[in-house]
């Protein structure tokens, strides 16, 4: 519900409260007196859907930016009479009765946005923190650098700034969201190069261990699905009013640990890590606005001159076109580590099913454990050897031969051909 107030420029007061009657919404006058050119203050109550097609009527008759209109939410209205506007316009506008009004999503835009020092400032601190949380292989901390991330605003004026045809506010969305990255990318490599060279992680730490590290390396199809979500999440939370801030974290997610892992990746010199992230955090924020420019202009948003009308659409079409090849071309890569990780854990469970199957057929030899070793490429992890855990009784003869069986079994299943290293452990049972 919105409480509308519009201060009426003189000769226009009858105009509008005719409006109003036709459009059988209910009203109270003021007078006006601090100010000559407007006669009176109209407030009126409208249910959220309605305030887009009501300001539309009362810009036909002129009431335009010479006239101070200002719209609030409102958290109760008793009236019959707005009941029934209500019910009128839920009928009338079904699929959009939750949909809220052209400037009231540009005025959420704009209060989504910090200053620019703040913008700064926070960007560099949730940086800074998720490359902590990720060291520290803390998926708490993690998070909590997700909450204080200011990215959010950017991402969405961006869209509404091409959906509306107002190139200040697309222009400063495209410019926060590359200063953003542009100064957490280098704050995530200065922190993570000074907690390596003081010693804050373990000497020799193998990065590919931790899991907030690894999880980001080998971006697939599936992260593409994230990221598109969050950018329907965010444009649906903007024109339905909802509180944008779970949103926002569900954006930053997709967003700042891979950009944490671009500054770790930098600081240890490791290219697979940079470049994978780099492909993950392009895939997320294409995807991101993308999505959001789509469920935008599927609402129906539009600038207010219908003027524009023709060059907004066409900037529309055009920047989801130049979206949507950017991100099939980034596709390729995608489709490549979703197909090497398809491929990956195929192998695993055919390696898994013959090693089962030979320690079966040995007796007094029990299977302890399969373990897989990897290696990084550019883009996913890669089989890199096989060590099989075998547990035999004490002061028995462990198999012989029993790795170059293996070994021979599992390339002429798999094709591949892979080291086997099997380790012996003696087992003692009481009783």
């Amino acid at each position: 519900m919105r409480l509308v107030q519009i201060a009426v420029p003189t000769g226009k007061r009858g105009a509008v409260l005719e409006t109003l009657d036709s459009l059988d919404i209910e009203y109270v006058v003021s007078e006006e007196t601090g100010s000559r050119d407007k006669s009176a203050v109209v407030h009126f109550p409208l249910p959220a859907s309605a305030v887009e097609d009501v300001l539309d009527e009362l810009r036909e008759i002129g009431i335009d930016d010479e006239a101070i209109t200002v719209v609030v939410e409102a958290q109760t209205i008793v009236s019959r009479k707005f009941d029934a506007l209500k019910e009128r316009y839920e009928e009338e506008n079904e699929e959009d009765s939750a949909k809220i009004a052209r400037g009231e999503i540009v005025a959420t835009v704009d209060g989504l946005a910090p200053n620019i020092s703040t913008y700064v400032i926070l960007s560099v601190i949730s940086a800074i923190v998720a490359t902590a949380g990720i060291l520290l292989d803390s998926p708490a901390v993690v998070v909590g650098s997700m909450v204080i991330a200011p990215l959010i605003g950017p991402a969405m004026a961006t869209s509404v700034g091409s959906v509306v045809a107002d190139r200040e506010i697309f222009v400063r969305g495209v410019t926060r969201q590359a200063i953003g990255f542009g100064v957490a990318i280098p704050a995530a490599a200065l922190f993570a190069l000074f907690a390596k060279s003081v010693n804050l992680v373990p000497p020799g730490i193998d990065l590919l261990a931790i899991e907030q590290v690894s999880g980001r390396l080998s971006p697939d199809f599936l992260s593409l699905a994230v990221a598109l979500g969050a950018g329907v999440a965010g444009a649906l939370s903007l024109s339905t009013g909802v509180s944008t801030a779970l949103v926002g974290v569900m954006i930053a997610a997709a967003l700042i640990p891979p950009t944490a892992v671009i500054g770790i990746g930098i600081a240890w010199a490791m290219p697979q890590a940079v470049l994978g992230a780099s492909v993950l955090v392009l895939v997320n924020v294409l995807s991101i606005n993308l999505a959001a420019l789509l469920v935008l202009w599927y609402e129906g948003y539009q600038p207010e001159d219908w003027f524009q009308l023709s060059e907004a659409r066409t900037a529309t079409l055009k920047r989801i076109a130049v979206l949507a090849v950017a991100i099939a071309a980034l596709s390729v890569f995608l489709g490549a580590t979703t197909l090497a990780t398809y491929q990956n854990a195929t192998f695993e469970d055919q390696v898994q099913t013959e090693v089962e199957g030979t320690l079966a057929g040995i007796e007094d030899a029990e299977l302890l454990e399969v373990e897989f070793k990897h290696r990084q490429t550019l883009l996913y992890r890669d089989v890199d050897g096989v060590v099989v855990s075998v547990g035999v009784r004490a002061g028995d003869s462990p198999p012989e031969g029993l790795a170059a069986d293996l070994a021979t079994r599992i390339e002429t299943e798999t094709g591949q051909s892979v080291p086997i290293e099997v380790r012996y452990l003696a087992i003692e049972r009481a009783g």
